[in-house]
């Protein structure tokens, strides 16, 4: 089996000091990027995450603070990653909630923008739990019939979970070979952030999905408490959350599109339903 690619896709796993998205660092990373000819590149760095490794997380991935203390920190690596990922989409085990949004989280703090408007996001997770409700171990066991040496180091982990979206395409009859077939399937719900803060409602329209102001929408929100916004901004939330915030915020600021004859026509007609 042979993934269906347009563009490069980036198979790739974090160790990190713990799960908290906006606070916890990364520890190690492991990039496998897969071209649309078949060929491979990968890179495994072990990172000096510059804050202490709990002996929690420590007891996960096996890593310690005397294992990284000499290793290059993220914002030193920060180039050479955005690099390696810059045209690609994206896939992990767990991918769409924890680990691009820590990714993201890392870059930005390095000074390096990240965006996914241009990126599909595959999450082999979400599609194992749809088929299968198990772990990684426990997948790569189902869909490979091996048992996962080295399980929560980032390069064995990143390997696995290649090799298993490749054997739950052989599976699944009913699970379409294409990054915007997979990206869709693998995606619990459309969010505008990566952390959940703002979702998408029916209509396409950003809502937030906490506080005093759920389900509301954030055009909404923002034009009823300016302050708001400014609130979030200064809070403990992650920084692809106030970019997210700061984008629809502009987008409001902007002069509005005087429309042609032929778009008030078209509005008119979808009004009153005629054709």
């Amino acid at each position: 089996m042979k993934l269906n690619l347009t563009k490069p896709i980036v198979f790739f796993d974090l160790e990190t000091t713990g799960v908290n998205i906006g606070t916890d660092r990364i520890v190690e990373i492991s990039i496998l990027k897969v071209f649309p000819n078949g060929n491979k590149e990968s890179k495994t760095w072990l990172v000096n995450p510059e804050i202490e490794i709990p002996k929690e997380a420590t007891d996960v991935h096996g890593i310690t603070n005397e294992e990284v203390v000499t290793e290059p920190t993220f914002k030193e690596l920060a180039p050479k990653v955005s690099e390696m990922i810059a045209d690609s989409d994206l896939a992990g085990f767990n991918s769409n909630r924890f680990d691009i949004p820590l990714l993201a989280e890392e870059l930005m703090r390095a000074g390096i923008d990240f965006d996914m408007k241009t990126r599909k996001a595959i999450d082999i997770q979400v599609i194992f739990h749809k088929k299968e409700q198990r772990t990684l171990s426990a997948g790569y066991q189902f869909y490979c019939g091996k048992e996962l040496e080295g399980a929560h180091g980032a390069e064995a982990d990143t390997n696995a979970t290649y090799e298993i979206l490749l054997a739950q395409l052989e599976k699944y009859d009913d699970i379409e070979n294409s990054v915007d077939a997979l990206s869709e399937f693998s995606t619990h719900g459309k969010r505008a952030d990566f952390a959940g803060f703002i979702l998408m409602n029916d209509e396409d329209k950003e809502i937030f999905s906490f506080g005093k102001y759920k389900g509301r929408t954030v055009e909404e929100v923002l034009k009823e408490n300016p302050g708001y916004n400014n609130w979030i901004q200064n809070a403990d939330f992650p920084l692809y959350t106030k970019k997210v915030l700061r984008e629809i915020k502009e987008r409001m600021s902007a002069p509005k599109k005087k429309m042609t004859d032929e778009e008030k026509l078209q509005a008119l007609q979808q009004k009153f339903n005629l054709r």
